[in-house]
């Protein structure tokens, strides 16, 4: 652990807030569509649009809201009002305007570190959303580099630690989804330390590789200073 040279930290629901204007935009989507459907059928349509579209439109707020446009088609049979659909494009607006509210922890933890490693930032998502987060977070001078890119994977791992650090081996990924954060980044052969968020999106859910030696789990952002210290004796 003394080797570690490198920390790479997701950010959506790790340093700032994300899914819970997710959950709220949804909760307004439903709504919108209640007199077709119960809740949890809406719900769960829309779920199944989100899966099919993720290959085409990718992580972020343009391809949730045509993937709530595409539903809304589906329900009515094609009879959905002009202003529904005037809605549903209002509420992805505002989801892209909402401030960025960061996470407790996250500034102190990050200017603790940055001094003796290199942080990057891995995120997926937008590339103008991401852009805009990052810059009204008031965090971008703690990071050496900033990566956005389409999907997390083991080899995605594996390429940004060698570009910005020296290599997958001497790194670390801290996220709060199992599935993208820490599951591929053990692959690739780094270390992982998965914060927990209440309302991680159920398509980022995995089994915890519980007993990894390379895996641990704090439940806020507050104990990684320390524990990076701890590893490191």
């Amino acid at each position: 652990m003394g080797d570690l040279t490198t920390i790479g930290f997701d950010a959506d629901d790790t340093l700032w807030q994300n899914e819970q204007f997710f959950r709220m935009t949804e909760e307004r989507f439903v709504a919108l569509l209640g007199e077709h459907g119960e809740a949890a059928e809406i719900s769960g349509r829309l779920l199944e649009a989100e899966k099919r579209n993720l290959g085409f439109y990718g992580f972020g707020i343009k391809g949730f809201v045509l993937s709530m446009v595409e539903t809304a088609i589906e329900i009515t049979r094609g009879q959905v009002p002009a202003a529904v659909i005037g809605e549903i494009l209002a509420a992805g607006r505002e989801m892209a305007a909402h401030p960025v509210e960061t996470l407790p922890h996250v500034r102190e933890t990050l200017e603790a570190l940055s001094g003796d490693y290199r942080l990057v930032l891995i995120t997926k998502g937008d590339l103008f959303d991401q852009e805009r987060k990052l810059a009204q977070s008031g965090l971008g001078d703690f990071f050496h580099a900033v990566e956005i890119v389409s999907d997390k994977k083991a080899a995605t791992y594996e390429r940004i630690f060698a570009r910005h650090g020296d290599g997958a081996g001497r790194a670390m990924m801290v996220g709060n989804s199992l599935k993208s954060d820490i599951l591929p980044a053990l692959e690739a052969g780094s270390w992982a330390v998965h914060v927990p968020h209440e309302l991680t999106w159920v398509l980022e859910h995995a089994e915890e590789p519980v007993g990894h030696g390379r895996y641990r789990a704090i439940p806020h952002l507050g104990p990684l200073r320390g524990l990076v210290t701890q590893l490191a004796r």
